[in-house]
């Protein structure tokens, strides 16, 4: 008799002959508190709540002191202001009395409102008030000094915006006796950054100080939950329990009290636990990380300050709610630390956790030989693996999710062997709660789906029992129990705006999009690298070869039927499901490892020989397995931002002896088919017809294998135990001929039914290929790399006391102008072309360097969702050139960096009209002392720079005159590292430690002999600048905007904060490198409602020079100095209050 998912599925289920009466009040309280909690919890929503208003109410007063607050959603609930007439119209023409966005602003006039004294489009002396570049009102001067002008009073609301000059009338025109007044219908209400003036003391009129503005701040987020909303969570929740504690009163109808929830575990700890807990620490030191590690840390950082867990960097700082209770506990363990090695320590035990469940309760479940066999289990260690380190080694909740589905599988199969609703009821909470985390939970919900019918049928005969109001009150209450988290402390209304504002700014991706994530998957990069290709690919083929071993044989010997089919169902059920998830990232495959390792577990008992079948099956089997070993590699094996530093194949096809393997594997697969095809046409002949030296089974005698490599061998059943194999080769006759003899090929086939054979053999290899080749990438990394900087070694120094990763990596400049060289027999004007100079003039630079978007991916998918291609770019700040100061040789090329045009002369090749060849020698420049501080030649250039185009030389004196050297001797060159981007500013630099120790001088080579129209150079005199670490710069207490990319590599700097719907205005800005830092961009644009919505109309970035210590080619990203665009603006005074709102309240729409 075949095996049975587990041995509960054989107990004898009694009926009890009970009275009914018995039961009668377990009956009654499941039900009443079942429909109580299930009524609390969808109400919790509509419960009151404490809402945190923010006003600001300004005046000028005497000193006339513009003041700041950004507002996170970018307009204010309500603008209300009011200025006198008399006073404004003595102030000055052209003066801004009243602004939302500051001077030099670049959405001064089309996204704010002012209030400009000047002329009218008649070219009268009027007051124009402008919302959002159109003219609200115009207010003539001589009405503004009439006595029927009093005030002018403007206000915004979300219904429209007007303005009118008191009982002013026009007094000429063909408006003459008409009311001034202005209004625009609709939500035109403008961005608000804080109230800006130009006026000062001693420009404004008499009066004007007295001019107010009310802004009232959308701060519909920042809510705790009242006495009343609390109390009903804890009566919802105690309710809920109470509802499940008496449904299992009703399972014990059955007269079986001894049935638990959970069987008893009697295994130990075995050699494979010990080595997966043991890959999944050391990965967890040196592994990879995921993509949105930054992200989820830095909304941890902010939750406390902000008071809710807010989406720090898009959808104006909407909430996470209906998902993300498990960010809270992020949000706790930022309180500890904030290094990576600690946030990530759910994940690690989330990781443990679900493989104790996978080998104790899921495997199991598949029948007597998977419980005995260990040879599965190895074959499903290696695929969770697999998934765990490519998918599941960071903040994100997949490994929740993961954990979670495994629960839910093994309490819905505990329901389906006891024929009891608690365990499914149980897995409802489980399920609802992993949806909680992310919408990919929806695996859960095909977990659900799969044992339906089942449970269903027991949900009936409870109801015949009991009546459905006891079966189906805890059954809404387990299902509802999430919602006392979702609404916590946001009420329906916010939750609903939140949502809708995620629609409309997206990603959105509608179900038929699915196809984007897999597009993803089969591109080159991180999304489809070959560590995240592998597992998925494995899996996939796993859930063939069950199906068709189940298709085949309708259930597979010695293999429960029952969970092999719904295993099956669940992933593809899942993949069908993911469809309906508003994004498409490759990332989310994560909720697989565990459903993936048991499938793969059920593959290799579906690829013993008995089930395959004659060798032309196996040798199909093999070709798939080569096949997807093949589309496996056929990509870089490449990992995540910073994670990629020093991988093996990072930025190439994985390769053994400059040959790629997807070529090798894939010429397997070629000879694999062939083999199945000369075996189906029996061109081949029949294996029972070769000569017995030749058969795969049994132990050849010409081969003597070593004891322990035969018991290996035997182990994985490629060649019969040594114990067995007396008695079978005596009961077989296994050396003789058994063709035509069924029976004797049938008792062969019992006597062995562990054996693998080579498929499975294969599966199981190269899943554990794949682990081992993670492991050894990232560890190659830290070790081959060291010093330099690894996710690694970033995380050996944080357990030994230096938390700050990458910012003790990077150095930074801290003065560009500090370490300027010094021309040797010439001044600092002429020294650039103090030698040979053809072709280069100070001002042979384009007045707008052009960005080449080629080498950057800006029309990457992104989730499936297409970034606007005509963004930003992700180029330095400042480094497109344009106009700036006169240089010191006469340039009036803007210069980057923060180069002083004092002090700094520019020569280019750029030219307009007929091309020619130049060629630029500069003078010698003398090299300073040695030191650690300053490790580099640094020299910023722009324009295109091929190898061999730009270099240094060095030299020594070869002839000394009475004043010092007169003439050198040039000892070498060097080539310049170029990061890129070109043709932008960037800065070239090489190593002091590559110049000899007796070079005294050093001088710039540059060759243009490119004639195309756009092919040009500039450059810069060299320098040798002092460099300190970013966290010495930058430091712990400075508000900070760490883009999401970055965010988890510098734990140590402080993100700026939100409160109450204002935000902080951050000093400094890191970005990823130019690639990534455009997929930020877009990520946090304004049009996101991100971060940048209000920074970039606040502040001007500033690019300061940086370098990644002992790694000084690499483009690690970049550190930008926000400079206010109004020094003198001071944070506003905000006036905060508390009032009590329902759940249906709302200030109005928040505009999108």
């Amino acid at each position: 008799m075949s095996s049975t998912a587990s041995s509960e599925d054989s107990e004898t289920r009694s009926t009890s002959t009970a009275p009914r009466g018995r039961w009668h009040n377990a009956r009654v309280l499941a039900a009443v508190l079942g429909f109580l909690g299930a009524g609390l919890a969808l109400i919790s929503g509509l419960l009151p709540v404490n809402q945190n208003n923010a006003e600001i109410n300004w005046a000028p007063g005497e000193d006339f002191t513009s003041v700041t607050a950004p507002l996170v959603s970018g307009r204010a609930i309500d603008l209300d202001i009011n200025i006198p007439c008399d006073a404004a119209a003595e102030a000055d023409e052209d003066t801004v009395l009243l602004s939302t966005l500051p001077e030099s602003s670049p959405g001064r006039s089309a996204d704010g409102l002012m209030v400009v004294r000047g002329r009218n489009a008649d070219g009268e002396s009027s007051l124009e008030v402008i919302v959002r570049n159109l003219t609200l009102v115009s207010v003539p001067v001589d009405a503004l000094r009439s006595e029927a002008c009093d005030t002018i009073h403007i206000s915004a609301t979300p219904d429209g915006v007007v303005g009118d000059a008191g009982e002013a009338t026009f007094t000429s025109g063909e408006s003459a006796g008409e009311p001034i007044t202005g209004s625009f219908g609709g939500d035109m209400r403008p961005q608000v950054v804080g109230l800006f003036t130009d006026l000062s003391p001693s420009t404004a009129p008499e009066g004007l100080s007295g001019m107010t503005a009310h802004v009232t701040v959308d701060s519909r987020y920042s809510s705790s939950p009242t006495f009343i909303k609390l109390l009903a969570m804890i009566v919802g929740v105690a309710a809920t329990i109470g509802s499940l504690y008496y449904l299992r009163q009703l399972d014990l109808k059955d007269g079986r009290h001894h049935v638990r929830i959970m069987p008893r575990q009697r295994r130990g700890i075995t050699t494979l636990d010990g080595i997966v807990a043991g890959v999944l620490g050391i990965w967890h030191l040196v592994g990879a990380n995921t993509s949105d590690d930054g992200y989820l840390l830095t909304m941890a950082r902010s939750a406390g300050p902000s008071g809710y867990m807010a989406n720090y960097f898009r959808w104006l700082g909407s909430p996470e709610s209906p998902v993300g209770w498990y960010y809270e506990i992020l949000k706790l363990m930022t309180h500890v630390s904030t290094a990576s090695v600690w946030m990530r320590l759910p994940t690690l035990l989330c990781g443990l956790a679900t493989w104790w469940i996978l080998t104790r309760e899921v495997i199991p479940r598949l029948g007597r030989l998977a419980r005995t066999w260990p040879v599965p289990e190895w074959a499903g260690a290696a695929v969770f693996l697999a998934f765990w380190m490519a998918f599941n080694n960071g903040l994100r909740p997949e490994p929740v999710i993961a954990l979670g589905a495994l629960v839910t599988f093994i309490l819905i199969e505990r329901s389906i062997a006891t024929r009891r609703l608690l365990p499914a009821y149980l897995a409802v909470v489980v399920a609802a709660f992993s949806i909680g985390t992310g919408p990919t939970a929806l695996i859960c919900v095909a977990i659900l789906l799969a044992g339906t019918r089942i449970v269903f049928k027991t949900m009936r005969e409870r109801a015949a029992t009991f009546g459905w109001a006891p079966v189906l009150g805890p059954f809404f209450a387990a299902g509802f129990l999430l919602l006392f988290t979702v609404f916590a402390d946001q009420t329906l209304a916010s939750v609903a705006t939140a949502s809708r504002i995620r629609t409309e700014l997206g990603p959105s991706l509608p179900w038929y999009g699915e196809k984007e994530r897999w597009v993803s998957l089969f591109s080159v990069g991180e999304d489809g690298g070959m560590s995240r290709r592998f597992p998925m690919l494995l899996m996939l083929l796993s859930v063939g070869i069950v199906a068709l071993a189940l298709l085949r044989h309708r259930r597979i010997p010695e293999v429960a039927a029952g969970p092999a089919r719904r295993l099956v169902g669940i992933v593809l059920g899942s993949l069908g499901m993911l469809a309906f998830t508003p994004t498409k990232w490759t990332h989310h495959f994560g909720i697989f490892a565990g459903i993936g390792a048991a499938v793969a577990v059920a593959a290799v008992l579906s690829l013993r020989p008995k089930v395959v079948g004659g060798p032309r099956n196996a040798w199909l089997v093999g070709a798939a397995i080569s096949a997807v070993t093949a589309l496996a590699t056929a990509t870089d094996n490449v990992w995540w931002y910073v994670s990629n530093y020093g991988m093996p194949f990072g930025e190439s096809f994985p390769a053994i002896g400059g040959v790629q393997i997807n070529y090798l594997a894939f010429g397997v697969t070629l000879i694999c088919l062939l083999m199945a095809l000369l075996t189906h046409t029996e061109i081949l002949p029949p294996r029972e017809s070769w000569p017995a030296w030749m058969r795969p089974t049994g132990r050849p005698s010409w081969v003597r294998l070593p004891g322990f490599a035969h018991r290996i061998a035997a182990w994985f059943g490629v060649v019969v135990p040594e114990g067995s194999a007396g008695k079978q080769d005596a009961e077989t006759d296994e050396t003789a001929d058994t063709t035509g003899k069924p029976a004797e090929k049938k008792a062969l086939e019992r006597s062995h039914p562990r054996r693998m054979g080579m498929p499975a053999t294969a599966f199981t290899a190269i899943a554990f290929l794949l682990v081992a080749t993670n492991l050894a990438s990232a560890l190659v990394a830290v070790f081959d790399r060291s010093p330099g900087y690894t996710v690694g070694r970033s995380n050996a120094r944080a357990l030994v006391g230096n938390p700050c990763s990458l910012a003790d990596a990077v150095l930074v400049e801290e003065n560009s102008n500090d370490g300027v060289l010094q021309p040797v027999g010439t001044s600092v004007a002429n020294s650039l072309g103090a030698g040979e100079r053809t072709g280069f003039a100070p001002n042979g630079i384009p007045e707008q360097i052009p960005v080449d978007t080629t080498e950057s991916d800006s029309s990457s998918t992104l989730g499936g969702f297409e970034a606007d291609a005509t963004g930003d770019p992700g180029v330095d700040a400042g480094t497109t050139g344009g106009q700036g100061e006169e240089t010191i040789n006469g340039s009036t090329a803007s210069l980057p960096f923060d180069l002083d045009p004092a002090e700094t002369p520019v020569l280019g090749s750029y030219r307009r009209g007929p091309q020619s060849q130049a060629r630029l020698q500069s003078g010698w420049y003398e090299l300073p002392g040695r030191t650690p501080l300053r490790p580099l030649l640094v020299v910023a250039a722009a324009g295109w720079i091929s190898a061999g185009d730009l270099e240094v030389q060095y030299g020594r004196a070869g002839k000394v005159g009475t004043e010092g050297p007169t003439n050198f001797e040039v000892e070498g060159s060097l080539p310049l590292i170029d990061v890129g981007p070109a043709p932008t500013w960037r800065n070239l630099r090489v190593p002091l430690e590559s110049i000899p120790d007796d070079a005294e001088v050093v001088r710039i080579v540059a060759r243009d002999n490119n004639l195309a129209p756009d092919w040009w150079m500039a450059v810069t005199p060299p320098r040798n600048p002092t460099l300190r670490t970013l966290q010495d710069i930058v430091g712990s207490e400075t508000p900070v905007l760490a883009d999401w990319i970055v965010a988890l590599a510098f734990p140590c700097q402080r993100p700026f904060v939100h409160n109450d719907g204002i935000a902080e205005i951050p000093r400094y800005r890191i970005l990823a490198d130019r690639e990534s830092s455009t997929m930020a961009n877009w990520w946090q644009s304004a049009k996101a409602g991100g971060p940048l919505l209000w920074i970039e109309q606040t502040t001007k970035p500033v690019t300061i020079p940086t370098y990644l210590n002992h790694d000084w080619g690499r483009d690690w990203g970049s550190l930008q100095r926000l400079d206010p665009l109004d020094p003198e603006a001071v944070p506003a005074q905000i006036d905060r209050s508390q009032s009590l709102r329902s759940g249906l309240w709302s200030p109005g729409e928040m505009v999108g």
